[in-house]
């Protein structure tokens, strides 16, 4: 699940939900042990109450989705570089396919880490040298000492990762925050565009504060600094609550709503679905909120015109959080761009129509060659 704006609610409501079931599980089975509640059936409605809790995804998430035939799963690379960095952040990059290859970094979103690019490494390493990276505080990657989780510190650490690409120039390929810190790496490093970036590739990505594009927009920007802002400052505060209520969410099996809602569109399977919710619920909720924080203060609309590289966009047709709007948006104020949309699919089109994106990158990676 890509940590957005649009998703806090959600995930607050599904962590609220989680500790009331297995809070009132364990009340009842304390009240029926003390004598105050009589009979199996507060017996048994409480330990159903508790097993949910700690199993309910064995039971949802069969009756959500269909098994897939290539069900994703976390895969690293033995060929790794640990990049430090000034602030004392550890960046983890990762190399795949042939050393001679056309390099194409990708940047993973918020929320999960490199795992999330499970499809794209097996399928454009075939051809490419493909290299991700853990953005820091996720994955395999260090926090840096300063808890700068800016999109401008990402996007400097970008640059960092570039510089041990090799000697071809790259694709820079983000999806969601990976996008907006690609957009920002061309703000802060126009020199590099056309000499060491031969292009961009955009999915699933906006150019400026996502509460701006995703859906439900006027009602988010409202409650942007009377709600959603407290709630990030409350998350870092009580970060191990936060992070329990997440993973009981997961046991459970609620998180998949969420995770359902803000990312696929109901054709992603089995597999999918909980490999997106098992990495939201790796990620530690304090960096996460930091780096939310840091989307509040992003805009890039002024550096789409200065973008002298061919530029490629992809969105799914239905996602919600970050709107095809934004990429068409995007697509007309690039000097160099075209705009694939995929359907059926949401934000995590990389992955539900995982086919299709690969195909689209491969071609658009071929004519830089």
């Amino acid at each position: 699940m890509i940590f957005m704006p649009l998703n806090i609610p959600l995930i607050w409501l599904v962590g609220l939900l989680s500790t009331g079931i297995l809070g009132g599980g364990i009340y009842i089975l304390y009240e029926w042990y003390e004598g105050e509640l009589e009979g199996m059936s507060y017996l048994l409605g409480g330990l159903a109450m508790v097993l949910w809790s700690f199993g309910g995804r064995f039971i949802s998430l069969p009756l959500l989705r269909r098994p897939g035939n290539d069900e994703p799963k976390r895969m690293r690379s033995e060929t790794v570089k640990r990049v430090p960095r000034p602030d004392g952040s550890v960046l983890q990059v990762e190399f795949y396919g042939p050393e001679d290859g056309q390099p194409i970094i990708l940047s993973h979103g918020w929320g999960p880490n490199s795992n999330v690019w499970y499809y794209a490494k097996r399928q454009l390493s075939k051809h490419f040298r493909v290299i991700v990276w853990d953005m820091p505080g996720l994955g395999k990657s260090t926090r840096p000492n300063n808890k700068d989780y800016s999109v401008e510190k990402f996007a400097r650490d970008l640059e960092a990762v570039l510089a041990i690409a090799g000697d071809k120039p790259a694709i820079l390929l983000g999806h969601s925050m990976g996008g907006m810190v690609a957009l920002t790496f061309c703000r802060l490093f126009p020199e590099l565009l056309g000499k060491r970036v031969a292009g961009l590739i955009l999915v699933d990505t906006t150019y400026t504060n996502p509460v701006k594009t995703s859906i439900l927009s006027r009602l988010l920007r409202k409650l942007q600094k009377p709600v959603l802002e407290p709630l990030l400052y409350l998350a870092i505060l009580i970060s191990p609550i936060f992070w329990l209520m997440t993973w009981l969410s997961y046991l459970n099996g609620s998180l998949y709503i969420s995770v359902e809602i803000s990312g696929f569109t109901g054709t992603e399977t089995r597999g999918q679905l909980d490999f997106s919710a098992l990495l939201s619920a790796f990620a530690s909720p304090a960096v996460l909120a930091r780096g939310t924080l840091g989307m509040f203060n992003y805009d890039e609309s002024q550096t789409l015109p200065t973008v002298n590289v061919p530029v490629l966009l992809i969105c799914g047709a239905s996602d919600i959080a970050t709107t095809p709007p934004a990429s068409v948006r995007m697509n007309a104020e690039l000097p160099q761009s075209e705009l694939v949309i995929l359907k059926p699919a949401g934000h995590m089109s990389l992955m539900e129509q995982n086919a299709q994106f690969s195909e689209a990158v491969s071609t658009f990676c071929q004519t830089r060659l």
